[in-house]
């Protein structure tokens, strides 16, 4: 039986209808794959709180969370995901990755042409479509 963990990931975008999106580095487990930053839950944290301190931690920068975007769980070999992803704003910082390998802002219709780790999918998919109803309309 797989153990569970409950992650926060944060769908970091800007102005221009940008993704920000992180690949996990060989020092992380499902390496070289990309996601939506974030990670742990702690004891007592709410999501949006746990997206607020990862973010601190990993990009070096504040953000403000927004919507909810998407609850997936995907079961791993050794580990059951619970992910969720909520919109987010940077409000103070410059994005530098601490942990990730690389960084880089993606335009919203060209997100699935990353290797995304498989729980991320579902979110990248919701987020497509909600960009597409968003900016197909201006």
């Amino acid at each position: 039986m797989n153990s569970h963990l409950h992650v926060a990931g944060a769908v970091i975008h800007n102005d221009d209808g940008e993704i920000l999106c992180a690949q996990r580095s060989e020092n992380m487990t499902l390496s070289g794959y990309w996601e939506f930053p974030g990670g742990k839950i702690e004891k007592g944290e709410t999501p949006q709180g746990a997206l607020v301190r990862e973010i601190k931690e990993e990009l070096c920068c504040e953000i403000t969370v927004g919507s909810f975007v998407e609850n997936t769980i995907y079961d791993y070999d050794s580990v059951s995901i619970c992910l969720k992803t909520y919109y987010a704003e940077i409000q103070n910082g410059t994005v530098t990755a601490q942990e990730h390998s690389e960084l880089k802002w993606v335009p919203w219709h060209d997100l699935l042409t990353l290797q995304w780790a498989p729980a991320d999918i579902p979110a990248v998919e919701r987020v497509m479509q909600q960009c597409k109803k968003v900016y197909m309309n201006r």
